[in-house]
């Protein structure tokens, strides 16, 4: 049961799921580095290595919706369970495979089970009040991105440790993610209860399946803008993510150890600011001005970074942007959930993740083609998209409704 509304203190039942979020999120976050030079390992091209990121993506986009619409009707419980059980199965088969066709089959595995952070959102929302929320999503997020404190280093140690047969030092990294994905499974297992009050009626159709829902939500009143903001901000920002290793990398000389660490910054920052920034903001500003100014924060810094590609300075705009950047989204989550009914939550949640999903799909290709361009050219064009979503941010406004915040 949710809190009463004059209760400020988050239910126990939010703290197991962010407990399990973060557990999640370190088993995520301990494999983004080595996909790449794992792809290397088997001979892929700089293109093919960023199709496995493109494979999870798109398999994400599709599947997320049917997980977040099976969640309002079966329960979160049993969903979260399956979908993470999916993690667990994709990092084992990574970690012993010797054929570039199943890293990819475990990438798409790893995708179509990867709906586990919109079912987890949806349990929030049926544990805190709309008053709760936007805390609430600010610190699951803070734990999001302090599983990047955790994930690098303990991908560097996966490394370093002594491989078992048959499994490489990249691959013992995957292997540690599906353990501590496995962590997770029994942390919802044995201690999270069902958070659903009320089931729907099990049934599945087609139509589950196809993207008529997906292209339908756009002109949706409540969440079609809302939803465009999170393609929009996703798309920039992977662009980014996707360009940053070789920048740092090539242009400034720096090694994977120096990258491990700028990693594990950007985590400390973004937990941080999330934690004690978010709510106090929240309460004196409205959420789409919020939303508005950290985007072309975002932006301005992106246009900055390989302005001067100079060690200090990068390190610095790395640190400024590791802060604004850990508000988007949260302020996003809390938009959605505060404009959408207790038995939507899911799948409104669900069809947030499949647009952030595309945008995860589409930012590392389009990453890949301006780097072929030169390695500053992606920041070029990711800091002019930004800073043209967060202009898009303000036309929120206009819809004057509880989700502009107070």
């Amino acid at each position: 049961m949710a809190p009463s509304p004059s209760s400020s203190r988050l239910p126990l039942q939010y703290w197991l799921i962010a407990l399990v979020a973060f557990t999640n999120a370190v088993s995520f976050t301990l494999i983004i580095p080595l996909i790449y030079p794992y792809a290397k390992e088997f001979g892929l091209s700089d293109f093919q290595a960023s199709l496995l990121t493109t494979a999870y993506a798109i398999s994400q986009f599709i599947a997320t919706p049917i997980l977040g619409r099976l969640s309002d009707r079966l329960g979160r419980k049993p969903l979260l369970i399956a979908s993470l059980l999916g993690t667990v199965a994709a990092n084992a088969i990574a970690s012993v495979t010797l054929v570039p066709w199943l890293l990819f089959a475990a990438r798409i595995l790893d995708g179509v089970t990867g709906g586990n952070n919109s079912i987890a959102r949806a349990i929030i929302s049926d544990t805190t009040t709309p008053e709760q929320r936007p805390r609430a999503f600010g610190i699951f997020s803070a734990l999001f991105r302090l599983g990047f404190v955790a994930g690098p280093p303990l991908s560097y140690l996966a490394q370093t440790m002594p491989s078992l047969p048959g499994i490489s030092s990249l691959g013992m990294g995957f292997l540690w993610a599906a353990i501590i994905a496995g962590i997770a499974v029994l942390l919802c297992l044995f201690l999270l209860p069902e958070t659903l009050p009320r089931r729907g009626a099990f049934k599945l159709s087609w139509q589950e399946f196809g993207f008529g829902e997906i292209t339908r939500s756009v002109s949706d009143p409540r969440f079609g803008r809302v939803f465009l903001l999170t393609f929009f901000s996703g798309a920039s920002f992977t662009i980014f993510t996707f360009a940053f290793q070789p920048f740092f990398l090539n242009v400034l000389g720096q090694d994977a150890r120096a990258l491990a660490i700028a990693f594990a910054a950007v985590g400390i920052v973004g937990f941080v600011t999330q934690v004690f920034g978010l709510d106090p903001l929240r309460r004196r500003f409205k959420l789409i001005n919020i939303l508005a100014i950290t985007l072309a924060a975002r932006g301005v810094l992106f246009l900055l970074m390989p302005t001067f590609p100079i060690p200090e300075f990068f390190a610095l705009s790395l640190l400024l942007f590791a802060a604004v950047n850990s508000f988007p989204m949260p302020l996003i989550d809390a938009l959605l959930s505060l404009r959408s009914g207790p038995q939507e939550q899911g799948q409104v949640m669900g069809l947030n993740s499949s647009y952030l999903s595309i945008s995860n799909a589409l930012g590392p290709a389009i990453g890949g083609v301006l780097v072929s361009v030169s390695y500053s050219f992606p920041f070029w064009v990711t800091g002019g998209l930004t800073l043209l979503t967060a202009w898009f941010a303000l036309s929120l406004k206009k819809g004057g409704n509880e989700g502009v915040g107070e």
